[in-house]
């Protein structure tokens, strides 16, 4: 479903965030304001907390401070409410090695709670290259091409919030195209990204901001 929200009203706000790591303050009293078509570019040196920002986000670790609110209504981020609004890209892939690449992607779309269809699956991994390769354990997938999948899984997500921790590793130059088209799509259906990278994704013209950290 697509983040609805007034025309210049946020979909997103986090107000004065804060987190830690090893029991040290990492940053603190950030604020988060996203409209839905936007996205947001999280940047700033190692360690600076770009992921540990996106976790918060995602529910996977606690904030010390803060709040969040999504549609103007305060969420609690480990809820299962809020998980289904979330797609969540990190640096971990969540694969299964033993599985095949269609496997792999079935089981990913079924867990997003929407499961694309067989064709709409079938279509999606031969958008990112993958088609041939379905069969294959993702044990025998390069990097890059474990990253293609991740690029398969969000083409047909249709979790209006994305939260993409360097999506552009182990990419070539055409997959890096790919993936700005992809989220141009999703941020054409009112979806909202924010997105932590060295490396800023091409997104032609949509509505783009930054929020620096360290």
């Amino acid at each position: 479903m697509p983040a609805s929200s007034d025309r210049g009203v946020p979909a997103l706000q986090a107000r004065d965030l804060s987190c830690e790591r090893g029991g040290k303050p990492l940053f603190s009293g950030i604020a988060i304001s996203v409209e839905a078509g936007h996205a947001l570019f999280l940047v700033g040196p190692n360690g600076s907390g770009k992921t540990t920002l996106l976790r918060a986000l995602a529910g996977l670790i606690d904030p010390v401070a803060g709040e969040v609110l999504w549609q103007g209504r305060l969420s609690a981020l480990k809820s299962a409410e809020w998980r289904m609004q979330v797609a969540y890209a990190g640096h971990k892939s969540g694969l299964k090695d033993d599985l095949s690449v269609a496997e792999n992607f079935e089981l990913a779309c079924a867990l997003d709670g929407r499961g694309a269809n067989a064709q709409a699956r079938a279509r999606a991994l031969d958008r990112v290259g993958l088609s041939r390769r379905r069969a294959l354990p993702v044990k025998r997938l390069s990097q890059g091409q474990k990253q293609r999948l991740t690029l398969a899984r969000l083409s047909v997500s249709r979790r209006p919030l994305w939260l993409l921790d360097e999506p552009t590793a182990a990419l070539d130059a055409e997959a890096r195209e790919l993936l700005g088209e992809i989220v141009s799509q999703h941020l054409d259906r009112g979806g909202l990204a924010l997105v932590a990278t060295h490396d800023r994704i091409a997104l032609r013209g949509r509505h783009t901001a930054e929020l620096r950290l360290g």
